[in-house]
């Protein structure tokens, strides 16, 4: 089948003939023209226009090419489900719509910029719409930072590095910053570095080691965040059915064993003994 739209692709016009190769007509044909001529080359190549105006193929309501096609065809894998807002706000200009919108217009347009070749820039969309459909379907948790410390480094120093040093505050701001750092991510299985959190604060991590107990409960900085995680710990004993070795894992301890010493340390039992000892039906089970 053929399909004509016209010359000078970006957004819809590489996304569309994509989406028609993928999952419509892998056979399927396009031609680039000048807007004024397309409605004449189609009926003599017999070709289906899309993406003009007054065409069955277009813009409806505030929805682009990409969803009519989605709506048309009845397309309702979830990862093209994802995309399309992706492809809407790039199109519309609307990036407010997906956060990777303004990448995919900023990609598209250097492409569009770079080859001239029409033909030759479907080529290279196709390339791009692969990929952003693989991330799409198989890649949307995974992040380009395998350790979040450098992201917890990167808020931080947004947050409280450009600040001007405040007149007379008992708690000084890298304090606070840490402080809401931690307790932002203490949900997660997490190991913070003093000397990277340190390095990221601009502050040296002797002076950070030696001043951490006086803005955080008298404890060090291990003492701190063992006692976050043992927190942690008792409130999934509480309110989850997870086994204490889950437990441990989505506390940030290295094994149970250490968790069920630093566990006793701090509450003067075990993690099973604490367990037995809440009343029946508190503890996540069911029953």
């Amino acid at each position: 089948m053929k399909w004509i739209t016209r010359e000078r692709p970006k957004i819809d016009r590489l996304a569309c003939p994509w989406l028609i190769r993928r999952f419509i007509d892998e056979e399927a044909e396009f031609i680039f023209a000048p807007l004024p001529q397309i409605r004449e080359k189609a009926l003599e190549l017999e070709a289906v226009p899309f993406d003009i105006p007054d065409v069955e193929f277009t813009h409806y309501e505030d929805r682009c090419t990409f969803d009519y096609f989605l709506r048309k065809y009845n397309l309702k894998d979830p990862a093209l489900q994802t995309m399309a807002p992706i492809v809407r706000g790039a199109d519309t200009d609307d990036h407010s719509l997906a956060s990777q919108a303004s990448g995919l217009w900023a990609i598209s347009a250097g492409l569009a910029y770079n080859i001239k070749d029409d033909h030759e820039l479907l080529e290279k969309g196709m390339l791009l719409y692969d990929a952003l459909y693989s991330w799409a379907k198989h890649l949307q948790q995974e992040k380009h930072t395998q350790s979040p410390t450098e992201q917890l480094l990167l808020q931080v120093f947004h947050r409280y590095i450009r600040q001007k040093k405040g007149a007379g505050k008992k708690v000084p701001a890298w304090a606070e910053g840490l402080r809401e750092v931690i307790q932002d991510q203490i949900d997660t299985n997490l190991t913070l570095s003093l000397k990277e959190i340190s390095e990221g604060l601009n502050v040296h991590p002797a002076y950070v080691s030696r001043a951490f107990s006086k803005y955080f409960d008298n404890l060090s900085f291990g003492e701190y965040i063992r006692k976050l995680r043992i927190e942690k710990a008792i409130h999934l004993l509480h309110t989850s059915a997870y086994s204490l070795s889950e437990i441990a894992y989505l506390t940030g301890f290295s094994d149970q064993s250490h968790f069920t010493r630093t566990f006793k340390k701090h509450t003067g039992k075990s993690p099973s003994a604490y367990k037995k000892s809440l009343p029946k039906g508190k503890d996540g089970s069911k029953g």
